[in-house]
């Protein structure tokens, strides 16, 4: 049985997804984070620097959501949600799945990081802001007439992806970007996705 060592808030949302599209039975031992926004000690004792995502498979430990969605697909997805080695739609799923971590949720997070800070950062919270919606405009061009960010057959890269945008919508940041709006709308549509939703709200 899989463990998800689960930090409120966090990209380990990613991972109860991916486990609900897969149908892969697991367990969820939920943390709170503490008054500064942190994770708590006791969250902190699982791992060096105890970060979210974290599962234990057995006898492993991993952190890092993009090596925990490669690790399952591998161990549990027997093909499905990525396209094989050679599909011509396979370099366009890996650019997706890195990009998620690589470029847009690096200026997401700095933008949260910023906004905790005084009038002094104003400048480069603007420069944050100006960049993510420079993010957000590539990637609807990117989209097309597709419905998911590899073609027509929802991925992982999506689940990397749709943590990060749907993020952004809830930061009210997506109102410019209709057919972004329309990508999360789809995503929270999926079965998995509401499964997961329902999973993390019953752990409240």
């Amino acid at each position: 049985m899989i463990t998800v060592y689960h930090l409120e808030h966090s990209r380990s949302q990613r991972i109860l997804w991916l486990l609900e599209e897969l149908g892969v039975p697991y367990e969820v031992q939920r943390f709170a984070r503490d008054p500064s926004g942190r994770a708590p000690q006791a969250y902190r004792a699982l791992h060096p620097i105890g970060k979210s995502p974290l599962i234990r498979d057995g006898d492993l430990v991993l952190a890092e959501s993009g090596a925990i969605v490669e690790y399952l697909l591998e161990r549990h997805g027997d093909g499905r949600l990525q396209p094989p080695p050679g599909d011509p739609l396979r370099a366009r799923y890996l650019h997706w799945f890195h990009f998620a971590e690589g470029t847009a949720m690096a200026f997401l997070m700095g933008q949260i990081v910023l906004g905790y800070a005084g009038d002094g950062a104003a400048p480069m919270r603007q420069v944050f802001e100006q960049e993510m919606q420079r993010i957000l405009g590539y990637v609807a061009g990117e989209i097309r007439d597709d419905p998911w960010l590899a073609g027509s057959s929802f991925s992982a890269a999506d689940v990397m992806m749709g943590y990060v945008l749907e993020t952004v919508a809830e930061r009210g940041e997506l109102q410019e970007h209709p057919r972004l709006l329309a990508y999360v709308a789809r995503m929270r549509e999926r079965p998995a996705h509401r499964r997961a939703a329902v999973a993390d709200a019953a752990l409240a």
